[in-house]
Order: structure tokens, then C-alpha cells, then sequence
């Protein structure tokens, strides 16, 4: 049985995964283990990492350019396409530095 549908994004914390793994198995894992293999995959790109504050990161399985929006209610991390979002306009620049990306995060609240 896989723990998740590869068809379908996936967000997740590495505390979510940990209770989702445990669920799904008998083995024990510990917490290191499963946040090693997560930064393994993140840094060989199959997962990537939205940031939601300080304290709390989500992974996503779509790896492409795309934004987000975070329920604050529900601690729910939604895809929002590229089409979704106007365009925009980053007017100041860093010396020897080129943009790679911008990812927008936009946090909801009831």
C-alpha cells in the first residue's frame, strides 16, 4: 500500500508524515529518520519545501513553479496555478543575482 497518490499533489509536514507512516506500519521509524529521508528527496528535488512561518514548514510533491494558499483556520496548504495570479513586478535587484522563481503564499482566515 503507498503512503500517497504521486497522480495527486501531497502537502505535508514531517509530523503529519511520521502519524501517516505509523499509521500504515508496524515498523517503527523514528522522527529523524523520516525528516532525513524527506531532506534527502527535498534536495534531490522531488519534494519542495513552503515555508509557512518560523515554526512551520509544509513539503509538496509538485515540484513546479506554482503559489499557495493557507488556510490559518484549518492549517490546510491549497495549490494556487500561476493563471490565478496577476502578474508581478519585482522592481529591485541584487548585483550578481538573478530571480529563479517567485512563489506567492496567500494565508486565509475565517
Amino acid at each position: 500500500e503507498i503512503l500517497f497518490d504521486t497522480e495527486k499533489t501531497f502537502h505535508f509536514t514531517i509530523n503529519e508524515l511520521e502519524q501517516k507512516i505509523k499509521h500504515k506500519t508496524n515498523n517503527k521509524i523514528s522522527l529523524a529518520t523520516v525528516y532525513n529521508t524527506v531532506h534527502a528527496f527535498e534536495k534531490k528535488g522531488y519534494l519542495k519545501q513552503i515555508p509557512i512561518n518560523s515554526n512551520q514548514t509544509y513539503f509538496d510533491t509538485n515540484v513546479t513553479d506554482h503559489h499557495h494558499f493557507y488556510d490559518l483556520n484549518e492549517e490546510k496548504l491549497i495549490d494556487l496555478k500561476n493563471s490565478d495570479v496577476g502578474p508581478i513586478n519585482i522592481k529591485r535587484k541584487i548585483n550578481g543575482k538573478k530571480i529563479k522563481s517567485v512563489e506567492v503564499l496567500v494565508k486565509l482566515e475565517d
